[in-house]
């Protein structure tokens, strides 16, 4: 299980939390750095200095990040994977959207000619060093479940270390899924994001499907977002938080989880 981090902060966190490994969630970042949707706003650069700082503040987190579309053709595929290599990354995730691309369970996707991606996964494969490359279908969306699995078999057949068939719509389809890769030999992977297209089933479920790796993008963002919501409100009705303080994290605890004792 992959939790989606956007920050530093996320990344303490979820190694606090136990978690050997978190997922740089391009939908977590362009909320959290730029205050905008997963549309394709986010360029190559900026998710670096994310993961820069992601895997600096947790180096014992094996980090995945999302390189979307690989923000160009197979030569800015290339500077992707030398720069997440170079941020500290332990693996990618690549897409076979149209630019700028949104998010996987946001309607009106697009997706390039298969030749395109294939030609980008490759670009990948061949210019990491130690990158671990899921490609990443969303052709389920936009030509059906048959040729997503036609795609994922194609990517599977250049050597990819895993494969990720996006926003199944129920679990059947996840079902399908794992049934139609189980000969693959690499990672299946299945992301669970709550509120999202495709159901919410547990690591336990899913390994008994087949699936391998397992992301929550978002489940960080949105549980921030809910918390810090309800305390503002608290401020602005109250003009003090002090019959909120149950629901806040102490300002020692806050300061241990960064680590002002080492400091």
């Amino acid at each position: 299980m992959l939790p989606g981090v956007s920050d530093a902060l996320n990344a303490l966190l979820v190694a606090e939390a136990g978690f050997g490994a978190a997922f740089v969630s391009g939908f977590a970042v362009a909320g959290s750095l730029l205050g905008e949707p997963d549309v394709g706003l986010l360029n190559q650069t900026e998710v670096a200095d994310v993961a820069r700082r992601v895997c600096a503040a947790a180096p014992e987190l094996a980090v995945v990040v999302d390189a979307d579309t690989g923000y160009g053709d197979e030569r800015s595929v290339q500077r992707t994977v030398q720069l997440w290599e170079q941020a500290g990354a332990a693996g990618m995730f690549l897409e076979d959207q149209v630019w700028p691309k949104r998010c996987g369970h946001m309607a009106g996707k697009a997706v390039v000619e298969t030749a395109e991606w294939l030609a980008k996964l490759e670009a990948a494969l061949e210019s990491r060093t130690h990158l671990h490359v899921t490609a990443r279908t969303d052709a389920r969306a936009v030509y059906g479940l048959d040729a997503a699995l036609e795609r994922a078999g194609a990517a599977a057949a250049l050597g990819v270390d895993a494969i990720f068939v996006e926003a199944p719509e129920d679990r059947g389809e996840l079902e399908t899924i794992a049934e139609e890769l189980s000969g693959f030999g690499g990672t299946l992977v299945a992301n669970m994001v709550e509120f999202g297209r495709s159901p919410l089933l547990s690591t336990a479920e899913l390994g008994e499907m087949g699936f391998d790796l397992v992301i929550s993008p978002l489940t960080t963002l949105l549980s921030a977002t809910a918390a810090m919501r309800s305390a503002l409100g608290e401020l602005a009705r109250e003009g003090t938080t002090r019959g909120h303080l149950h629901h806040m994290t102490s300002f020692d605890d806050f300061t241990a989880i960064v680590g002002l004792d080492h400091h």
